[in-house]
């Protein structure tokens, strides 16, 4: 596998967002590995964030999120329930729906990956950087915020 030339920037800033976009891509790479979410698919992981990060939710309403078709998702959701990471109860106001949540072993998977890559990220700062590092490290928070912040 070659690697391809990097263009000159033409700017310091275009400089720094290239090596933040690499830098950034690789820390994420490594997070994965420590925690790996096996053979899920981006289409099941994106399920699992939402269910972990917004509560149960329908087939229909992960299907809006994600824009695709309920039959769609209906399949991606077939696919959890087999591996025991969510499962499905009566909506309470319409017995046509099913209301989606985590089962208690994908929670505990996402809090063990949760775990696992906040110790390895805690180790290498702590065996990789010095005391100035960190500190340095600390004060390009607020700027990295910054940067995510939606406006």
């Amino acid at each position: 596998m070659s690697k391809r030339k990097a263009e000159p920037a033409s700017s310091p800033a275009e400089a720094l967002a290239s090596e933040l976009g690499g830098l950034f891509g690789k820390l994420k790479r490594r997070l994965r590995e420590q925690a790996s979410a096996g053979d899920l698919t981006p289409s099941q992981i994106a399920v699992l964030v939402h269910l972990d990060r917004e509560g149960p939710a329908t087939v229909s309403a992960l299907a809006r999120l994600e824009s695709v078709r309920p039959q769609s998702m209906g399949a991606t959701v077939a696919s959890l329930e087999a591996l025991a990471l969510v499962r499905g109860s009566p909506d309470p106001t319409d017995g046509r729906q099913t209301i989606l949540s985590l089962t208690p072993r994908c929670q505990e998977m996402i809090r063990s990956g949760r775990a696992a890559r906040h110790e390895w990220l805690l180790r290498a700062i702590q065996s990789k950087l010095t005391q100035q590092e960190q500190a340095q490290l600390k004060a390009a928070l607020p700027l990295l915020n910054r940067i995510v912040e939606t406006e």
